[in-house]
C-alpha cells in the first residue's frame, strides 16, 4: 500500500501541493499527465530518490522502480553476466528466463553473455525482466513499451495485466494503459495537484475532456466579462467626483481579482500549432544508396542495397527491432560508414535528424545554451522559441540532464525547427510523448513539404502520416505504402 499525505515538492515551479492519494493492495494504477508535469517525479519521492518539502509517504511492502532511462544501475555494473543480472540468486529457470527475453524481443541475447556493452534499450528490457523476476509488492514503471514493436508490447501488457501485486504504471501507449487498470491518477501541472479517475485510460480521457470543455467556456465567459469590465472602466475616468473615484477604484480591484482568479486554459484548448519551417531548395534526386552491405562480426544488416530517395519522398522504416533500421539512418545521415558501397547525397541537401537515443542533447546545458549551440539569437527569441514547445520563465535555465523524456524530445524538436533542412529523418519521434504532443508533431510533419524518412511504432501514427513509400527490413524490399503492410508484416 502506499500512503501520500499533504505532499509539497517543488523544482524551479511548484510540482505538487497539498496533495494526498491512496493507492491499495494489488491495485493497478495508470499515472497521467502531460510531459515534464511531474509524473517521473512522483516515482523519484515514492522511492525516496527525491525527499518532498513538506508532507509524508508511507509505502507498505517492497518497492522497485524501473524508470524509462536506464542511466546507470549498479547492480548491472557488478554482474558478470546477464543471468546473473537477471536473477542473482538463481531462483529462476533459465527456460522462464530466455522466454521472457524473448517477449521483449531479445531473441539474439546470450544469457550468459556480458551486460555492460548493451545499448540503453537494452538495458532498460532486461531492467524489466530483473523487477518482474523480482515481482515486489510495488512495482513502478515508467514507459516500460519505449523501446518495443508491436509484438513486445502486446507481451507487456499481458504479462502486466496478471500482475498478482500493486502495479503504478506510465505509459502513453493507449493500449497498455487500458489494459486492467482500476484508476488514474491524474497530474494537473496548472494546479499543482493530484485528480483522481475510476477506470482505465480511455474513460479517463473522456471525463477530462468534458471537464476541460466546461472549465475552457467558464474561462471563456469570465473574460468577456472582464473585458465589459474593462469598457465601464474607461467610461469611470472622465468622472472626477469623490464617488467616481471611489467607483473607479473599486472596479479595478474586482478586475484584478477575477484576472488573479481565473485558471490557465486547458492545454488542449490553447491552440498550440508547430509549423516546419520552408524546406531549401535541391535536386530531385537528394540521396543515391548504392550497393551497400553492413554487418556487425557475423550479423549481416544490409547486403548490396540500393535504392534513389526522391525529393518528394515520405518512407516509412518497417521492420522489427534489431532488423536495421537504425543502422540504415545512421548510413544515411554518416554518423556510420557503410562497410562496402557509397551514398551519393545532392550538394544541396541538408539533413535534419532526430534520434531516439537523444544523442545530440548535451545533458550539462540548460536550455538557453542548448539553443545557442545550434543558432546564434537573442535571448527575447530564444525564449519566445522555446515557450512555443512550452518552456517558459525559469525553466528556460533548467539543465537538459533534469527533463523529462518527452520534455527531452519537445526540445530537439526545437532545435530540427530553428533550420530550414530539405530532409528530414526521424527515429522514433513519439516515443517520450504525451497524446497531445504526438498530435502536434504529427500535423506538422504532415504539412511538411520536404523529404522525409521515419520510424515510428505508433501505428495510427504511421498510418495518418500517409508515406508514399515503405522500406522493409530485412527483406530489403522498398515498396509503395499501403496501411496493410502493417498487418502483413507484424513487425512495425
Amino acid at each position: 500500500m502506499i500512503q501520500v499525505k499533504n505532499l509539497t515538492f517543488a523544482h524551479l515551479r511548484p510540482i505538487f501541493t497539498d496533495v494526498s492519494f491512496t493507492v491499495g493492495d494489488d491495485q493497478i494504477v495508470g499515472i497521467a499527465g502531460p510531459n515534464g508535469a511531474g509524473k517521473s517525479t512522483l516515482f523519484k519521492l515514492l522511492t525516496g530518490e527525491e525527499h518532498p518539502k513538506e508532507g509524508n509517504i508511507i509505502i507498505d511492502g517492497s518497492l522497485v522502480l524501473v524508470p524509462q532511462e536506464i542511466k546507470y544501475d549498479p547492480v548491472l555494473e557488478k554482474s558478470f553476466t546477464i543471468r546473473e543480472y537477471l536473477d542473482e540468486h538463481y531462483v529462476k529457470d533459465d527456460r522462464e528466463i530466455i522466454s521472457m527475453l524473448h517477449g521483449l524481443e531479445m531473441n539474439d541475447i546470450d544469457l550468459y553473455g556480458d551486460p555492460h556493452g548493451l545499448s540503453g534499450g537494452q538495458k532498460t528490457k532486461l531492467a524489466i525482466i530483473r523487477a518482474l523476476l523480482l515481482e515486489p509488492d510495488i512495482l513502478l514503471l515508467d514507459e516500460p513499451t519505449n523501446f518495443l514493436d508491436t509484438k513486445g508490447k502486446a507481451w507487456v501488457s499481458k504479462f502486466l495485466s496478471t500482475y498478482p501485486k500493486t502495479l503504478l504504471l506510465v505509459s502513453h501507449d493507449l493500449e497498455l494503459m487500458d489494459s486492467s487498470i482500476d484508476k488514474i491518477i491524474a497530474i494537473n501541472p496548472a494546479k499543482a495537484q493530484i485528480e483522481e479517475y475510476k477506470g482505465n485510460y480511455t474513460t479517463y480521457l473522456k471525463l477530462k475532456a468534458q471537464h476541460d470543455a466546461l472549465l475552457t467556456r467558464q474561462i471563456v465567459n469570465e473574460t468577456k466579462h472582464v473585458k465589459r469590465m474593462e469598457k465601464s472602466l474607461v467610461g469611470l475616468m472622465s468622472r472626477k467626483s469623490e464617488k467616481g473615484v471611489r467607483q473607479r477604484v473599486q472596479l479595478q480591484k474586482r478586475i484584478e481579482r477575477i484576472k488573479e482568479s481565473l485558471p490557465p486554459l486547458p492545454r488542449e484548448a490553447r491552440g498550440f500549432k508547430l509549423n516546419l519551417p520552408e524546406p531549401q531548395n535541391m535536386s530531385d534526386i537528394p540521396v543515391r544508396i548504392v550497393d551497400i552491405s553492413k554487418s556487425y562480426e557475423d550479423k549481416v544488416i544490409l547486403e548490396d542495397f540500393s535504392m534513389i530517395v526522391g525529393r518528394a519522398d515520405k518512407i516509412a522504416l518497417i521492420g522489427h527491432n534489431g532488423a536495421g533500421k537504425s543502422t540504415f539512418i545512421k548510413i544515411i545521415v554518416g554518423d556510420q560508414d557503410p562497410s562496402k558501397g557509397e551514398v551519393i547525397k545532392a550538394e544541396k541537401l541538408k539533413i535534419g535528424y532526430y534520434s531516439q537515443e537523444l544523442e545530440a542533447l548535451d545533458f550539462s546545458l540548460n536550455l538557453i545554451e542548448t539553443i545557442e549551440t545550434v543558432k546564434a539569437m537573442p535571448i527575447e527569441k530564444i525564449r519566445q522559441h522555446l515557450s512555443a514547445f512550452l518552456f517558459s520563465g525559469d525553466r528556460v535555465f533548467q539543465k537538459v540532464g533534469s527533463l523529462s523524456g518527452g520534455e527531452k524530445t519537445r526540445l530537439s524538436i526545437a532545435l530540427l525547427l530553428l533550420e530550414n533542412y530539405n530532409m528530414l529523418i526521424l527515429d522514433e519521434p513519439t516515443t517520450y510523448l504525451d497524446v497531445m504532443s504526438q498530435r502536434i508533431i504529427l500535423e506538422a510533419i504532415k504539412k511538411y513539404t520536404g523529404t522525409l524518412i521515419i520510424v515510428s511504432h505508433t501505428e495510427d501514427f504511421i498510418k495518418e502520416l500517409k508515406p508514399t513509400k515503405a522500406l522493409l527490413l530485412p527483406e530489403q524490399k522498398v515498396t509503395h505504402w499501403e496501411d496493410e503492410l502493417l498487418e502483413k508484416v507484424s513487425y512495425i
